[in-house]
């Protein structure tokens, strides 16, 4: 079992000022994986405190010094891999194999991007007779969620650090060992003390402590949009910049010329990745009515070829590996929506509210989805966070546009068909991404969504910018 005592502030471990702990428990067996500190308010004092101090020195340090770290960082994530991929697994229960290539391989890539991009970022230019000025914003409050724990620190951390910033992050509870690895990686490349710190605890004590703190100038927020609509009311009491990447109910058009066989295993499997623990998942299937016999098949088809296996398994020949939602408390969540969606009148094809066959540890969801979805049901306006898939027929393009739009959220979408079509539909969606013919996801590309799906845009040359103020020098 993994036991952390400590801290990580101002370039040191230190204890908590409670001795009070929370146990991390493991998807796979139910049984307690780690221990950490439950942090309190005077450690994110004496966390923001360490980040305002070290922020002159770090914010003037050449953009290439500060790079340079950022790739050792990067590197070092490379050297650990499989070591955090096997945390991450324990903690979240994405299948080892898939944690190194995703929750560990993005992270990587992420910080490798962001020490490149911001070396050779503009940062200064002409407009006239002033000159224009991006300065780093100050300290950064990271609040992350616990679906890609370290994928959603890097996306922050990254770019923040990388322009200048310093950053006290407080990772998901839920699923913060990997944070700890990350904290010891950025000791051991030579961060400077106090540029990043690690306060770990739950959302209503250490997160409002970030979010309300007068020396913390941004909070980075991930999570439910309920939760950062929380952040969002205590950061305005400081006027504190707040960039937020919220909930998600995305849909994927079909239109009616697609290549059915492509397009329905694939909207699955994006309905699906890390047990439908995504907010960009694709979870509403818009398809044409006149093809929804065919579609229904192929989706049944592709969801029963997934296999609900244990994190560290291997799945049948054949099979694709579905590992466990994180905790009971999620798996009894979905459960709650899958047996609304039957109650409200939705056609229930594969799955439901099952335990597994053989999988009597474990918080697994059987692969579900239903048919005959209405944009009234409950299963089709909210967020499940669990491998569900809603198919939802329409009888026109336009119609099929509408129900795209008729969502609270507005993160991802997919559509497949005509390229022109597509793009004309894509173009027509009220969304942050979408993906035209299964196109791949692009983590240098803006990621981020409109509407309740939140503020502001991370990866690329857009996640440098949400940490960046501007200034204009007049001549």
């Amino acid at each position: 079992m993994h036991v952390r005592s400590s801290l990580y502030i101002n370039g040191a471990w230190v204890p908590s000022t409670s001795s009070a702990t929370i146990e991390v428990i493991d998807a796979g067996t139910e049984e307690v994986f780690a221990t950490i500190p439950e942090g309190t308010a005077q450690d994110v004092e004496a966390a923001v405190a360490a980040a305002a101090a070290a922020f002159p020195a770090w914010s003037a340090l050449p953009v290439a010094e500060r790079c340079a770290l950022l790739g050792k960082v990067a590197e070092q994530l490379v050297a650990r891999n499989a070591e955090i991929a096997e945390a991450i697994s324990h903690e979240v229960g994405m299948p080892s194999l898939m944690s190194s290539l995703v929750q560990v391989g993005l992270p990587t890539g992420t910080f490798a991007d962001a020490a490149q991009r911001a070396a050779s970022f503009t940062y200064e230019y002409e407009v006239g007779t002033s000159l224009i000025v991006r300065e780093p914003i100050g300290v950064v409050g990271c609040i992350t969620p616990w679906n890609y724990p370290l994928h959603q620190i890097a996306n922050k951390v990254a770019p923040a650090l990388a322009v200048g910033c310093t950053v006290v992050v407080k990772p998901s509870e839920v699923a913060p060992i990997n944070a700890f690895l990350l904290a010891e990686i950025m000791h051991e490349v030579g961060i400077p003390a106090g540029v990043f710190n690690l306060v770990t605890g739950t959302g209503p004590v250490v997160g409002e402590a970030i979010a309300t703190h007068p020396l913390v100038d941004m909070v980075s927020f991930t999570g439910s949009t309920r939760a950062g609509k929380r952040v969002m009311q205590l950061a305005a009491e400081t006027v504190k910049k707040v960039s937020l990447e919220l909930g998600g109910k995305s849909a994927n058009v079909i239109l009616d010329d697609a290549d059915l066989a492509k397009a329905v295993p694939d909207g699955v499997f994006k309905c699906y990745l890390n047990s439908g623990q995504t907010c960009s998942a694709l979870t509403r299937m818009v398809v044409p009515r006149s093809k929804l016999a065919e579609i229904e098949a192929l989706a049944v088809a592709t969801a029963e070829n997934f296999q609900c296996i244990d994190p560290f398994g291997d799945a049948d020949a054949g099979k694709i590996g579905i590992g466990p939602l994180i905790s009971a408390a999620q798996r009894d969540r979905v459960r709650g929506y899958i047996a609304k969606g039957i109650d409200e009148g939705a056609t229930l094809l594969t799955g439901g509210a099952i335990t597994p066959e053989g999988l009597d540890k474990g918080f697994f969801v059987a692969p579900t989805v239903f048919s005959n979805v209405t944009t009234d049901m409950t299963i089709a306006q909210e967020e499940i966070f669990g491998p569900v898939l809603s198919i939802i027929p329409y009888d026109t393009e336009e119609e099929a546009i509408t129900i795209a739009n008729d969502s609270l959220y507005g993160l991802a979408g997919g559509v497949w068909g005509d390229e022109a079509r597509a793009n004309a539909v894509a173009r027509k969606m009220r969304t942050g991404q979408v993906e035209i013919n299964g196109g791949s996801f692009n983590a240098t590309a803006p990621f981020g969504g409109y509407k309740q799906s939140g503020i502001g845009r991370e990866l690329g040359a857009f996640g440098l910018e949400e940490f960046l103020e501007v200034k204009s020098l007049q001549r």
